[in-house]
């Protein structure tokens, strides 16, 4: 259902995707996993054509989506979901507005029909009651689950999911957990999940790949990443300060000699 094959991808000479292959079979859910900055959200924005690899190809249903016309890119987009990490909602549109936005565009349904469908959407995440409230008053979290009642609205093949539990307390984010697995199971939807939650990970992938240096460094279930001899992996989901991976950490050396001081 989609592939990636050697994509290449810098910013400001900084390799971000360095020759990355990745295939995603249909009604697969794949976990992208990694620290922040590795690329991760770069990646789902190439596979949505919102960014173009400087070397390789995307393949969206066997179709490279940077050969494609603005039409012909628009009918894939249709055909899947993206939940993005900062929710990216209109500001002035309610959150009613927000979810029917996509269904007015891109339907014939009447109003009544698109009435039910964004109710239907809003109860799936959890939120019957903020039809008429705007994105600012809205929470963190909430906003996320009106982006992601959006992201389902069309009945997509395919879904995104940037973070999809971050800002969201453990049981609501079990929720979405549930829906990701439920999308699958029923739906037949092939997902691709972008997070740093290793329990939201182990829980609804079938396969997690690891991002690290610009490439996939571990692939496999749940478990065959549990029991992965890759110290990098091992370093990543036990969050471990010791280990390999060290870029950006501080220096522990001053760690261990600072103490708080109090000012008057």
């Amino acid at each position: 259902m989609i592939e990636l094959k050697d994509v290449s991808k810098a910013f400001d000479d900084k390799p971000v995707l360095d020759h990355v292959n990745l295939t995603v079979k249909p009604a697969e859910t794949i976990v992208i996993i990694g620290r922040s900055g590795s690329g991760k959200s770069v990646m789902l924005k190439h596979i949505i054509g919102l960014m173009k690899p400087e070397a390789g190809r995307v393949l969206v249903n066997g179709k490279d989506i940077n050969a494609l016309s603005g039409r012909e890119l628009d009918a894939v987009r249709i055909k899947c979901g993206m939940l993005f990490q900062s929710a990216a909602l209109f500001d002035s549109m309610t959150a009613f507005e927000n979810v029917a936005f996509p269904l007015r565009e891109h339907t014939a349904m009447n109003r009544e029909a698109v009435e039910q469908r964004v109710h239907e959407c809003l109860q799936l995440v959890g939120l019957p009651n903020v039809n008429e409230l705007y994105p600012s008053e809205l929470s963190g979290g909430m906003r996320k689950r009106v982006g992601l009642a959006r992201a389902i609205a069309l009945g997509p093949e395919i879904v995104l999911y940037d973070e999809p539990t971050t800002g969201i307390d453990p049981i609501m984010g079990d929720v979405i957990n549930d829906l990701i697995m439920a999308l699958r199971d029923n739906l037949k939807v092939t997902s691709m999940v972008v997070t740093h939650d290793m329990r939201s990970a182990y829980k609804v992938a079938d396969r997690i790949a690891m991002l690290y240096n610009g490439a996939i460094i571990a692939i496999g279930t749940p478990d065959e990443i549990r029991r992965s001899d890759n110290p990098y992996v091992q370093q990543f989901i036990e969050g471990k300060a010791i280990g390999p991976i060290q870029e950006g950490l501080p220096d522990r050396r001053i760690l261990s000699r600072w103490s708080p001081r109090r000012f008057n």
